[in-house]
């Protein structure tokens, strides 16, 4: 009975099959609202309200002419998109999704999960970096350098940003985080208005979105590092972006909105409202801003991301201290 259960938890919640259906279901809802907020309609015919559209790009790709460029690293090409799902399915895995008190913990709970999450969710950035390096393609390589670029701007402020709830409840285990803000409600308050907004921001620019998409700007690189990938190759990027997306958002709901409390189906409640409202904070960001240029992005992050997250966790250190 216990191998069944972790086999349910692998392939079916929270794992293959319910992140391949909610990650689609949360590129459906980021395209209405960004639709909406510019006073466009958005996905309408496949499906009630077109909630079944990103479910029909993904089979009509599949459908498509796979082509390989011949001058590509034909072994690397292949690979690029399938290091980045594998890292992000795998991330879904940690997240404390429900049992987050910490002597009835998730089966893939432990001490450090925390850390080890945030290094898989840089994963796919490397397999985005290997896609357009083994292209062979200008434009492509162009994209795949931005992408190294836009990673050393936004991952520190990310993991100062995340660290900041983690020295606060004094554990490096996302359960653990979770069970602290359930015995004390209020201490969310300490990491919620700077830690928070820093780590929603780095994310954006983690997923490359509007308007941090400088490593794609399709009126420059045509497509970035994803130029010459098509057919199933391209659909497993795609994919990953929205697997992506939802992951992000459950990490961060898990670290500074007290994660999921509850058994099964309030831990499921739960992680559905709190990531959609980070995809909603995401989608706001990208319906108002404009793209900006790989040297601003890096000079924003380093000149106020960092800094924050710096002061962020200087003054969870401080609390910390008068906690004692």
């Amino acid at each position: 009975m216990e191998t069944l259960k972790i086999v349910c938890y692998i392939l079916v919640y929270p794992g293959v099959i319910f992140m391949f259906c909610y990650g689609l279901f949360a590129e459906w809802l980021d395209r209405k609202l960004y639709a909406r907020f510019q006073n466009r309609v958005g996905p309408l015919y496949v499906g009630p309200s077109g909630i079944l559209q990103p479910f029909a790009d993904f089979i009509k790709l599949l459908a498509k002419e796979d082509i390989v460029p011949a001058a590509a690293d034909k072994g690397l090409f292949l690979l690029a998109p399938i290091l980045g799902l594998a890292a992000v399915f795998t991330a879904a895995l940690l997240l404390p999704v429900w049992r987050v008190r910490l002597d009835i913990a998730t089966p893939t709970s432990f001490q450090g999960d925390v850390i080890v999450l945030a290094y898989l969710l840089s994963l796919p950035t490397f397999s985005y970096f290997l896609a357009g390096w083994a292209s062979r393609s200008m434009f492509a390589a162009v994209g795949a350098v931005r992408v190294l670029t836009l990673l050393f701007s936004y991952e520190v402020p990310l993991f100062l940003a995340v660290l900041s709830p983690a020295v606060l409840a004094g554990t490096w285990r996302l359960a653990g985080i979770a069970a602290y803000y359930q015995q004390n409600p209020l201490h969310i308050l300490a990491t919620l208005f700077i830690g928070f907004p820093v780590a929603v921001i780095c994310l954006q620019a983690k997923l490359e979105r509007i308007p941090f998409d400088i490593p794609e700007a399709e009126t420059e690189l045509v497509g970035g590092a994803f130029t010459e990938y098509s057919g199933r190759k391209y659909g497993m990027f795609r994919l990953l972006n929205d697997v992506a997306l939802v992951v992000g958002a459950g990490f961060l709901a898990a670290v500074f909105l007290g994660g999921f409390p509850g058994g099964l189906f309030m831990g499921f409640a739960w992680f559905i409202l709190k990531t959609l409202i980070v995809v909603f904070m995401l989608s706001v960001i990208r319906s108002v801003f404009a793209r900006i240029r790989i040297d601003q992005m890096v000079s924003f992050s380093w000149r106020y991301l960092a800094p924050l997250a710096v002061l962020q966790l200087a003054t969870i250190i401080v609390i910390k201290g008068f906690l004692r």
